[in-house]
């Protein structure tokens, strides 16, 4: 079994070649993150290719950096206040295709390619449970192509908190 990695067992002063191989998060990107009080961002997880859903995963500024830059999702344990990497115990590695920032900062989307299970109970998801029940939205209030601009549209409301 791998031991996690804390930021307390990282070498105080690492040698300038390994410096050069483990930069700091780009200020740029750096700038742009909107972090929780615990100082996170939550990173929805999706297969690449067909746009499931596999996990939720949080992640500060030094897992975002890893995963930029190794190629492999890198998180935060906030159970275990350590980085881990997904597949590293299981074998069940996640390849990043692409990461993006949402509007507000405050979330990521992680593309990747999902080599076996993403939940660590053994299934494909982490979303594959039974839904819960919700009302489901009257379809005769979607319009038909509900991407389309449509000129008689109320522009649409934020709706955030």
């Amino acid at each position: 079994m791998n031991t996690p990695e804390t930021p307390a067992q990282q070498p105080a002063q690492q040698p300038a070649q390994d410096a050069a191989q483990q930069p700091e998060l780009d200020p740029a990107i750096r700038e742009r993150l909107k972090l929780d009080p615990q100082g996170l961002l939550a990173a929805v997880i999706q297969q690449h290719d067909t746009g499931e859903v596999l996990m939720l995963g949080w992640m500060d500024p030094e897992a975002l950096r890893r995963t930029l830059t190794t190629g492999r999702v890198t998180f935060w344990s906030r159970s275990r206040q350590a980085y881990w990497r997904k597949g590293d115990t299981s074998g069940h590695r996640q390849y990043v295709r692409s990461v993006a920032l949402d509007c507000d900062g405050d979330a990521l989307l992680v593309r990747v390619e999902q080599i076996g299970a993403a939940c660590h109970t053994g299934t494909r998801t982490c979303f594959d449970a039974d839904p819960l029940p919700a009302v489901v939205g009257d379809p005769q209030e979607i319009p038909a192509d509900p991407a389309a601009p449509a000129a008689d549209r109320q522009p649409p409301k934020e709706d955030r908190p």
